[in-house]
């Protein structure tokens, strides 16, 4: 090989590679406005900032598009957002500490319960089935006496 052949092969391959490699521009997706109002609150009224008519909403709104005019991505203008404003902010909790039941309990709850059901309902479908009479006659036979009465009342009442 000789020294120009293998300067194109790297330049090549490192071409390649700067291609295959994402740059920060695009590994963070552009913040959008709609994105992030549907993600955080209006601290004053407590509504979800999209549908929020405030003037805390607007003044929230107001930050959020200063912060995308300045290149922010949605993480950091989330994190400028609650060292404004709080935690209150955040349209759901960070999935961390405490906070992480309100994602873990739910689906555990149903699982359980899912579990339970599937356990106990063949026990009592099967209770149910062993307590009940097999068939109606089987437990109410007649003497001949009564079948001839049973007959005569039928027989009155029938027409």
């Amino acid at each position: 090989m000789t020294g120009r052949t293998r300067g194109r092969g790297v330049a090549l391959a490192l071409a390649l590679a700067l291609l295959a490699v994402p740059s920060a521009a695009t590994a963070s997706a552009r913040a959008s406005l709609t994105d992030i109002e549907n993600d955080v609150m209006c601290v004053a009224c407590h509504e979800p900032l999209a549908v929020a008519q405030s003037p805390q909403a607007y003044a929230e709104r107001g930050f959020i598009r200063m912060l995308i005019g300045q290149g922010y991505t949605t993480a950091q203008i989330e994190r400028q957002l609650v060292a404004q404003y709080g935690p209150a902010v955040l349209g759901k909790p960070p999935a961390h500490g405490f906070n992480l039941s309100v994602y873990v309990l739910p689906p555990a709850i149903l699982l359980i319960g899912i579990a339970t059901l599937a356990f106990t309902l063949p026990r009592w479908r099967r209770h149910t089935r062993d307590a009940s009479p097999r068939s109606p006659t089987a437990s109410a036979s007649l003497s001949p006496a009564e079948e001839r009465r049973l007959e005569e009342e039928l027989s009155r009442y029938g027409g």
